[in-house]
């Protein structure tokens, strides 16, 4: 009886070495597919940050282009300002002068007038004479 104890105690032992084995070999496929997805997770992590400083980089660049475009901006809107300035100076010089010309044309036109009646009563007294 001792020996059929001790064949069956052999026999639950082998069988729980061999359940045990078996969960030990489960637990390390688990801990190696879980080390998988966390280095998965890791590169994916590494990769999103890159991406992130390089789009961080491009932004402050855009930005920076953006900023210097706006003043590039206003410096047109002033000069085109400063030039609109000047248009409307020099249409106002146009039109005094235009109307200076006019003056002195009338004024031009009312001498000759006087000079052919000078020159005509010149005439007029010499031929009395």
């Amino acid at each position: 009886m001792e020996e059929t104890l001790r064949n069956r105690l052999i026999l639950i032992s082998g069988i729980l070495n061999i359940l045990l084995l078996l969960v030990a070999v489960g637990s390390c496929n688990n801990a190696i597919q879980q080390k998988k997805l966390k280095e998965k997770e890791m590169y994916n992590r590494l990769t999103s940050e890159e991406k992130i400083d390089k789009y961080v980089r491009e932004r402050a660049i855009l930005e920076e282009k953006l900023k210097k475009t706006e003043d590039d901006l206003q410096e047109e809107k002033a000069a085109g300002e400063a030039t609109r300035k000047a248009l409307v100076q020099e249409q106002l010089v146009n039109q005094s002068l235009k109307s200076e010309l006019e003056k002195i044309n009338r004024l031009k036109e009312a001498l000759e007038e006087d000079l052919k009646e000078a020159l005509i009563s010149g005439k007029a007294e010499k031929a009395k004479k």
